[in-house]
This record gives C-alpha cells, sequence and structure tokens, in this order.
C-alpha cells in the first residue's frame, strides 16, 4: 500500500492531480492512499508517513520549496515530485533531491512514466539488502540506509544512519555483491552509495549528513560518469 500526498493550493488543481495519480496506479494495480493538502503547512503537520509526495512549489502561507526542506529534515526516504509552471525552480529542486519536477499543465503519459519510475524505486528500496556475518551471526543490511563502506584490510565499516557495523568481508567480493546497485569506489578505502552524494570536486564528496570522502585522481572522471547516470536513472525534468 502506498501512501502518497498531493499539496496544491489551488483546490481543483489537487483534486484533480489527485484524480490522475489514483487513476494511473489502480491500471497499474497498485494499491495507494492519497492525501490532499492545501498548504506546505498543512503537509508537514500531517502525522501520516507518504512514500510520495507531490509538490506545488508557488503556495501562499508556505510555499513548496519550503515545505520539502522540512519533509528531508525528518527523512532522507521519500520521494518528492515538484509541479510547476515555471521551470525557474529546477535548480532549487535538487538542492532538496527531489525525484522529478513536472511542468504544469501535467501530461498524463509523463506522469505516468514518473509513477511507473517512483513506484519501481519504492519496491527495489524494499527488497534490495546483502546478509553479512559477524559472530556466527547473520545480518540483513539494507542497501538504501548505507552511506558507504569503509574498507580497512579485511575488515569493513558499514556507516549508516545508526552508526557504524563492522564485519569481516573481501573487498571484491563487496564490491561484485554491489554492482549495478548505485554504489561506486571512489578510493581504494571507501565504496560510496551515490543516492548521498552532495556536493563534489576533483578531491572529495560530501555526503548529505556532512561527511567528506576523498576521491582518487585516476577515479574522478568515471566517477562523474557513475553520478551524471545516476541522477538520469533517478531523477529528471518532464
Amino acid at each position: 500500500m502506498l501512501w502518497i500526498a498531493v499539496c496544491d493550493d489551488a483546490a481543483i488543481e489537487c483534486s484533480g492531480m489527485a484524480k490522475k495519480i489514483r487513476d494511473i496506479l489502480e491500471e497499474m494495480r497498485v494499491a495507494c492512499v492519497i492525501r490532499q493538502f492545501y498548504s506546505g503547512r498543512e503537509l508537514t503537520r500531517s502525522p501520516d508517513n507518504f512514500d510520495i509526495i507531490f509538490l506545488d512549489i508557488i503556495m501562499d502561507d508556505m510555499d513548496g520549496m519550503r515545505a520539502a526542506q522540512i519533509v528531508r529534515e525528518k527523512a532522507f526516504d521519500k520521494i518528492l515530485i515538484f509541479m510547476s509552471a515555471s521551470r525557474e525552480y529546477v535548480f532549487d529542486a535538487y538542492e532538496v533531491e527531489a525525484f522529478w519536477y513536472l511542468i504544469k499543465p501535467v501530461d498524463e503519459k509523463k506522469l505516468k512514466r514518473v509513477l511507473q519510475r517512483a513506484v519501481l524505486k519504492i519496491q527495489s528500496r524494499l527488497q534490495e539488502f546483502i546478509i553479512v556475518s559477524r559472530e556466527r551471526q547473520k545480518r540483513k543490511l539494507f542497501l538504501d540506509d548505507i552511506y558507504y563502506f569503509e574498507i580497512k584490510g579485511r575488515l569493513i565499516d558499514v556507516h549508516g544512519p545508526e552508526g557504524i557495523f563492522t564485519y569481516y568481508e573481501q573487498i571484491g567480493v563487496l564490491e561484485r555483491n554491489l554492482a549495478g546497485k548505485g554504489f561506486f569506489r571512489c578510493h581504494k578505502s571507501y565504496l560510496i552509495n551515490l543516492k548521498y552524494v552532495d556536493v563534489y570536486n576533483r578531491q572529495e564528496v560530501t555526503l548529505d549528513n556532512g561527511e567528506r570522502i576523498v576521491i582518487a585522481k585516476r577515479r574522478y572522471e568515471e566517477f562523474c560518469r557513475e553520478i551524471l547516470k545516476y541522477m538520469r536513472e533517478n531523477g529528471g525534468i518532464l
């Protein structure tokens, strides 16, 4: 069951978008609950835990960009999709890691493609994990919750929101297990989750949590290709 929020201070547009979303998801046979909000403040005060949030940008009381910032402060895993008649705020949308930026009036075919991608992202997030061993015990690590892996010989430190988990593994095995799953080895000692990359230059990557990870000179060009590929596959503008 997907929980979806649609936030637009124009009640008719809000209702119309909610109906389009519901019709598309019914066609996809995806169960959903859709809540409508008429201001960013109303959305941020909701106790509901939404998977996907559609946000108009220009609204009275609290605009969509500020609402998105508050949502991001509470959780990184929400899929934010902006709706606007203007392309003016496209780069602002990247600051809050928007999944997509839809231009009004929203074309239904484009909306369907974006919803399909969002649903696939949520489903893959729920499914992808690795099993690691430590002290004769097995542990499941969800890839979406991992900021980066730090390699210390045969020891692997897994950095995530709950702290650091250490286990024994060969880096070659780890890299094979993570192939095609959004991770990149930017240095011999680090495998980073591209999802959490905030800014970068030739020397280092800064993650969303503020941590800085060094980039090896010989890996920089490949990193640029991989981060752009990741961005194209996980967000964009229609």
